[in-house]
């Protein structure tokens, strides 16, 4: 009886090491993005619930994002808007990634304070 082999070869495990290894240097860009859009997100429900007019809104954002370190964005590039009795803060931005050569990663960040 002949025996057969099982499994994978070198040359498959190597492949398959490359592509995690290209998917982790990725996630590890793009991680301290979403970071960074939850401390958004956190200091624009905090400008809603404490700012009455755009201005106060603008500064209480642009306090917060001075002490969670957010450069994306600041208090200029927020949209104020009221609905009924409530104040509510939209913004949008975009962070592009540089893969390699040409290629670049855009990715598209957009929320609303609560």
């Amino acid at each position: 009886m002949k025996n057969r082999q099982r499994g994978i070869s070198f040359i498959t495990i190597l492949f398959i090491a490359g592509i995690l290894a290209c998917g982790a240097v990725l996630g590890a860009q793009v991680l301290p993005t979403l970071i960074e859009f939850q401390a958004i997100v956190k200091a624009v429900n905090k400008a809603a619930a404490e700012g009455t007019t755009v201005p106060e809104v603008k500064a209480v954002f642009d306090k917060a994002a001075s002490i969670d370190n957010i450069e994306s964005i600041s208090g200029k590039d927020l949209q104020v808007t009221k609905e009924g009795d409530k104040v509510v803060v939209s913004f949008a931005y975009n962070r592009e990634i540089h893969m390699a050569g040409p290629a670049y990663l855009l990715l598209k960040y957009t929320g609303r304070s609560r």
